[in-house]
């Protein structure tokens, strides 16, 4: 069993079906469930998905949403002051957005196995507390 975090665009891919993408996205999750692995992300996740919903006025499709993330497979990670120092060593020393750097910090703060993202900027860095970085075509799965 691992303990693998979703970028934000992971879960906006699944949740609006991109062609591109939300196949491989329900493959992955797919594993994750056979193999007893265990969904994280950040509560800064959730306000990142919710917002394009917002956009929509869809209150109904945004309730659920907003339950989705409250459910127990997902691990919701806290933003908390550890994750804060977590966030000012990573902006610091890595350079990368403050979005890149709260997700970072989130799945730093929480010792995850994997952190998957599209964002290929971020697969070549090496934060302490994440045992590795990887995107979609990662072949764990």
């Amino acid at each position: 069993m691992s303990r693998i975090y979703w970028d934000s665009m992971l879960f906006i891919y699944w949740l609006e079906d991109n062609p591109d993408y939300a196949p491989r996205v329900d493959v992955i999750r797919s594993a994750m469930q056979s193999r007893g692995d265990t969904l994280c992300t950040s509560v800064f996740t959730t306000g990142e998905v919710l917002t394009g919903l917002y956009g929509t006025g869809d209150i109904e499709i945004i309730s659920q949403i907003r339950d989705s993330f409250g459910a127990e497979e997902i691990e919701l990670i806290p933003f908390n002051a550890d994750t804060a120092d977590q966030y000012a060593r990573i902006r610091s020393a890595c350079k990368v957005a403050p979005a890149d750097a709260i997700h970072l910090a989130s799945a730093a703060q929480a010792g995850v196995n994997l952190f998957l993202t599209n964002d290929r900027r971020l697969h070549k860095l090496k934060i302490p507390s994440i045992d590795f970085i990887a995107g979609l075509d990662v072949n764990l799965f």
